[in-house]
């Protein structure tokens, strides 16, 4: 009786349309959220940066979102902030207005309501962009399970706080599948906003380059019209100007022609002693790879050989490994693409797991094999992950490595 009973539910369960299945596995995997957010606040203490029992609220507002707070209610300072050296000093034009304003108009006023829920709702879209990717690729099982992982996985949390991600990633995989589609027109709307939500867009423009080069390679059995050309040509211009254009506003706004980085390299002051004075590309991840071995005790030779190895390992798994060539080349290009663009101008530290949140595609990685135990087994430890970070980043919050 028990077993005819799970075999109509499982039956019931196909059944029932995409878009409700992967809600019920999105609003479980947030109601999951919910309870390790709790447990993260039942356990924080004074020296923690929420302080003792903070609420779920105030975990919405912590960190980076008091930014895009201020950016919503202030705007953005027309004179950059400066220390007594004259450096200047971290501020608002680090971050995009897209995601602030969208906040702001959402919650009618109360911003942190609005941004949790564009967070939430545009985390449930990402979720059908990324299994309408995936599904031509590894099938509809297996995009489903790809859903549950991207939804439960390490950083779900960002669904759940006042941070751009969920958006961003939502606008990247609809982006994704147009492009590997063919229908290049809608992307003329869809950059614009993308590269006005969080800074990456400019890992699109070099993805659409790759791409543009791989069509090419390809025309003889995947025929490429001159419109095809002339459509990744243009956005490509269209998507260089925009990865760049928020260092014009901003250096328009302020006077100042180095605003934009200026602003980015002063958070690098909480890392290093003496950061470079100018942005030097790759320099950040060099010199990161020297901190974190000094700190580990190690001589900061020790730190690229650390950074190499895992340069190559990423390199291999793009090009080599089975299960992420079952993806296909253009998400494969899009992961060069992005990983080649946090090397080139991020200091890596602990946000920078979370910077890795626009690689989500590769959830479908994890999913490819078939085996019923391998699958439940890759689940729970996506949520021990999960609850790994919620812990450390909003329970614990009180050293400098623990910063989402």
């Amino acid at each position: 009786m028990a077993q005819r009973g799970l075999t109509r539910a499982l039956r019931g369960w196909i059944r029932t349309p995409v878009a409700a299945r992967i809600a019920v596995v999105y609003v479980l995997s947030r109601l999951v959220t919910t309870g390790f957010f709790a447990l993260a606040a039942a356990g924080s203490s004074f020296g923690s940066r929420f302080g003792a029992q903070p609420t779920l609220a105030d975990y919405v507002l912590g960190w980076d979102a008091q930014w895009y707070w201020s950016v919503a209610v202030f705007g953005y300072p027309t004179s950059l902030p400066v220390n007594d050296a004259g450096q200047v000093t971290e501020n608002a034009w680090a971050f995009m207005p897209v995601y602030a304003y969208l906040s702001q108009i959402v919650g009618i006023g109360d911003w942190g309501v609005g941004a949790l829920l564009v967070s939430l709702v545009a985390g449930y879209l990402a979720c059908l962009a990324l299994h309408r990717l995936l599904r031509p690729r590894i099938g509809t099982t297996a995009a489903q399970w790809a859903v549950a992982f991207f939804a439960c996985g390490p950083l779900a949390a960002l669904f759940q706080v006042g941070y751009a991600e969920s958006l961003f990633v939502l606008l990247l995989l609809v982006a994704l599948d147009l492009t590997s589609r063919h229908r290049y027109g809608w992307l003329y709307l869809v950059i614009p906003v993308m590269g006005f939500t969080r800074p990456g867009v400019l890992a699109f423009a070099l993805f659409l380059g790759l791409h543009g080069i791989a069509r090419w390679m390809a025309r003889h059995r995947d025929p490429l019209p001159a419109r095809d050309v002339v459509h990744i040509v243009a956005l490509g211009a269209l998507t260089t100007a925009v990865g760049f254009s928020w260092q014009v506003i901003a250096a328009a706004v302020t006077g100042d022609a180095g605003a934009y980085l200026k602003t980015e390299l002063s958070w690098r002051r909480n890392w290093l002693a003496e950061p470079s004075a100018a942005f030097v590309p790759f320099d950040g991840f060099v010199r990161g790879a020297e901190f974190w071995a000094t700190q580990w005790g190690m001589p900061a030779w020790a730190g690229w050989v650390i950074l190499a190895l895992l340069v190559i390992a990423a390199a291999y798994a793009l090009l080599r490994a089975r299960s992420v060539r079952r993806l296909g080349v253009d998400i494969r290009l899009w992961g060069a693409s992005y990983l080649l663009y946090l090397l080139a101008v991020f200091f890596p530290q602990s946000s920078t797991f979370r910077l890795l949140f626009p690689l989500a595609p590769f959830a479908g990685a994890l999913a490819v094999p078939r085996s019923r135990v391998y699958r439940w087994v890759t689940l729970l430890v996506c949520l021990l992950l999960q609850w790994l970070w919620i812990h450390a980043m909003y329970g614990l919050a009180q050293t400098y490595w623990q910063v989402p």
